[in-house]
């Protein structure tokens, strides 16, 4: 018998009484868990106590050893929906004779030794109890746009600080009616503790704005603003709307005068837009859904899905132009279930509340200054956003026969930010990686956990660049990390590069951008820093350690260090940044590899580019004059689109090589020959081709098919001492060349690894250089 039992006279072993203590770490604050740790205890009638504090929850129990035995078991197996256990210490505690069991204050300790670990929980989409209560006429929250419990509503977007507490909230200056006081105190109600409960009567409310009329002039307030919203929806306004990360701007989906109208406002010619249907039935008149994507549309992350066009969608021709796919998302707060039941909509085009390049709006005086001269009317609410957080994109994708399939990210953001990820080996020291140029992230790690942060997007303008600085600063308060390592791209011209230099203090490490890759997909995947894979790693540039532009490259080798094995042939860069916004330059960059002679410009550019004009690229890429080298699949894609007819111009980045991938015979199985990843012989045939009158559709599949197979022969051939392989970059978000090739590779006997936590673009290059910037540490 240890010191901390205690046996009555004459007992026998199962009625011992023991106290244990126990740190629970995970996501385990602002989900329901101290209430749920309270019944259990009273269930099993132990006495003791839990709280809150900055590394999770803290507990104790007393009582029968059997009992707390069972306790432990059921604390582990029937967690509530949203909690995520990642360990549990228990450790043995003196008796005191406790009986009742407590919910006691959050604790915030002082020193270094008490850095906060408390991971912050993401937003979640409304609950089906609150959504119940939601369209009950007896209920107090009867269509109440901000009802959530303990188990949904926002978190990340309105936290301040941890431990999570309502002080530590943008819902601080609410203070609750006595109703929502005794529920929130009540350790059997669901919004015990949930910190932003509210009602009617004491919480935020809606406003709608016309700007019109005098600037910030309320049209109507409470449930007059959402109806007479929903109403001018239905006559084809557009509305701007304040949800749970920021703005969208929203219209009618099947109004083309609408929808049309948005683009033009925007300034957003042809990117798709998102769109939010009502209801799963809804969506699923839109696209075909598979089981992975219905369930990913129903996951409480209600991310963007992109899933297969229906052919008679009934959606606007504007909302996607010459789109296979359709992204489509489920209402994820209360504000929007009412918004679309009540403006009769199957779907509303709900794209981010910005105009093209910006950040998305989300502080009030700054939306309805950007967003006046787009929207009609602008939906708001007096409840402060914390963090701006786009809507996450995903896809479901399968990668072998037979497989289960895979999420996809395209972006990682609300509902599924911040919560961390583990880093293998663990860093010595706190870090910062600074992230990529293009859809960036950064990332802060602290020794086995790393925070990937939400979208920043494009860091290129001041707006970017703020939500950047200041958005790190947000997490180093939040999760306690004081860098003393950063980690940024070797490309010295990045904004993110600068800021990096510019911190003073601290150590710093360049880490290529394709070795990032790499090592990001290992990680999330759980090897050690010492693992060795092969990674093919295709998206549009970034800087070798060469200087030359690399975007085609099979690596070898992991997080500790990389070997660039080969590559896709180099070609110049036609003026440089200026090819990739029109793909006839790299059409006529890589004609003159594949030809002797002068290239002629093909008929399918005719009347697109002047002959003149195509004989001055011609000259220039064979000069080297402002025309860089680059083995870049993206650009690769971009040609072959030009070649094809599709996309001389782009109006977003990717366009060519995603219309490119929609235009492919999906029966097609010809390819066309990549010897050693030389594309020069395709670019050959796929000229004859389409001189001979091919169909676009037969030649953009041959394209896909054999670089499929080159890719899968590169690997093969680099994997004489490792079984891995790793497939990333933003090329590798082209699902028919990633499923062909994942095929392939499988077919060989190689194991495949894409990332499935992090998008496989730039969104995941801050964790791979954290990875990268940790394994140096180790070393």
């Amino acid at each position: 018998m240890t010191p901390f039992e205690q046996r009555p006279p004459g007992a026998g072993a199962a009625d011992a009484r023991v106290r244990i203590g126990a740190r629970v770490e995970g996501t385990v604050q602002g989900v329901g868990f101290r209430p749920f740790v309270y019944r259990l205890a009273r269930e099993f009638g132990l006495g003791g106590f839990v709280l809150n504090d900055d590394r999770g929850v803290l507990l104790e129990v007393e009582g029968d050893a059997t009992r707390t035995e069972e306790f432990f078991a059921q604390l582990q197996a029937e967690a509530p929906p949203l909690a995520k256990i990642e360990r549990i210490t228990r450790t043995g505690r003196p008796l005191n004779g406790e009986r009742t069991f407590a919910i006691r204050a959050s604790e915030r300790h002082a020193g270094r030794d008490s850095r906060a670990d408390a991971p912050v929980t993401p937003d979640s989409a409304t609950c089906e109890d609150c959504l119940r209560e939601l369209a009950d006429p007896r209920d107090r929250r009867f269509r109440y746009p901000f009802i959530n419990c303990t188990n949904c509503g926002p978190r990340f977007t309105i936290v301040k600080g941890v431990p999570y507490d309502r002080t530590r909230t943008t819902m601080a200056a609410f203070t609750m009616c006595a109703a929502c006081q005794a529920e929130y105190e009540d350790p059997g109600d669901r919004r015990f503790h949930a910190q932003p409960n509210a009602c009617p009567e004491c919480g935020p409310t809606l406003a709608l704005v016309d700007p019109a009329n005098a600037p910030q002039t309320k049209a109507a307030t409470g449930d007059e603003a959402l109806t007479t919203a929903a109403e001018a929806l239905k006559h084809g306004a557009i509305v701007a709307v304040k949800g749970i990360g920021g703005y969208h701007l929203a219209c009618r989906a099947d109004d083309e005068r609408a929808v049309a109208r948005l683009r033009a406002r925007k300034h957003r010619e042809e990117r798709p837009f998102a769109l939010m249907a009502a209801t799963l039935e809804q969506a699923e008149q839109l696209v075909h859904l598979t089981d992975a994507e219905r369930e990913l549309l129903r996951s409480t992350a209600r991310p963007i899905v992109l899933a297969r066009r229906r052919a008679q969608a009934p959606v606007a021709q504007s909302v996607a132009p010459d789109a296979p796919e359709l992204g489509v998302m489920l209402p994820y707060s209360p504000l929007h279930h009412l918004l679309l039941a009540d403006a009769a909509a199957g779907a509303l085009v709900m794209t981010s509340g910005n105009r093209s390049d910006e950040p998305i709006a989300f502080r009030d005086a700054d939306a309805t200054a950007r967003l006046e001269p787009i929207a009609d009317l602008l939906l708001v609410h007096d409840r402060p956003i914390e963090t701006r957080t786009d809507d996450s994109v995903v896809r479901a994708v399968r990668l072998a026969d037979n497989h289960q399939a895979t999420r996809q990210f395209i972006r990682r953001s609300r509902g599924y930010v911040p919560a961390s990820l583990s880093l293998p080996g663990g860093a010595a020291k706190p870090l910062l990686a600074c992230g990529a140029e293009l859809k960036h992230t950064f990332c802060l790690a602290r020794g086995e956990r790393a925070w990937v942060s939400h979208h920043i997007g494009d860091l290129q303008n001041y707006e970017t660049l703020t939500s950047f600085t200041t958005g790190v600063e947000h997490f180093e308060r939040l999760f306690d990390v004081i860098p003393e390592l950063i980690a940024h791209d070797l490309h010295p011209d990045y904004l993110s590069t600068c800021y990096a230099q510019d911190r003073q203090g601290v150590e710093h490490l360049a880490v290529q951008h394709h070795h990032a890759h790499l090592a990001a997909c290992l990680a999330e995947h759980g090897f050690a820093p010492d693992t060795r894979a092969v990674g093919a790693i295709f998206d549009g540039t970034g800087y070798g350690t060469d200087g030359t532009v690399w975007g085609g490259e099979i690596l070898v080798g992991g997080a500790q260090a990389f070997e660039r094995v080969a590559w896709l042939r180099p070609v110049p860069m036609p003026g440089g940044e200026r090819a990739i916004h029109e793909p006839w330059r790299m059409a006529c960059a890589w004609l003159d590899a594949a030809t002797d002679g002068d290239p002629d410009l093909p008929g399918r550019r005719a009347g697109q580019v002047a002959p003149d004009r195509w004989r001055q690229i011609l000259n220039l890429a064979r000069t080297g004059i402002n025309s860089p080298a680059t083995s870049s699949a993206g650009r690769l894609f971009d040609a072959v689109a030009a070649l094809c007819g599709i996309r001389p111009q782009v109006g977003y980045e990717g366009q060519a090589a995603i219309e490119l991938e929609a235009a492919c015979d999906p029966a097609e199985r010809g390819a066309y020959p990549i010897p050693q990843l030389d594309p020069r012989e395709a670019i050959e045939a796929i000229t004859a081709d389409l001189d001979n009158g091919v169909a676009v559709a037969t030649v953009a599949a041959r394209f896909h098919n054999g670089l499929a197979e080159a890719v899968v022969e590169a690997c093969t051939k680099a994997a004489s001492r490792t079984q891995l392989v790793v497939l990333s970059g933003g090329v590798f978000q082209n699902r028919r060349l990633l499923e062909a090739t994942a095929a392939g590779l499988g077919h060989q006997g190689l194991h495949v690894l894409t990332p499935t936590l992090l998008p496989a673009g730039d969104g995941g290059i801050s964790y791979g250089q954290a990875a990268v910037a940790a394994a140096a540490l180790g070393r």
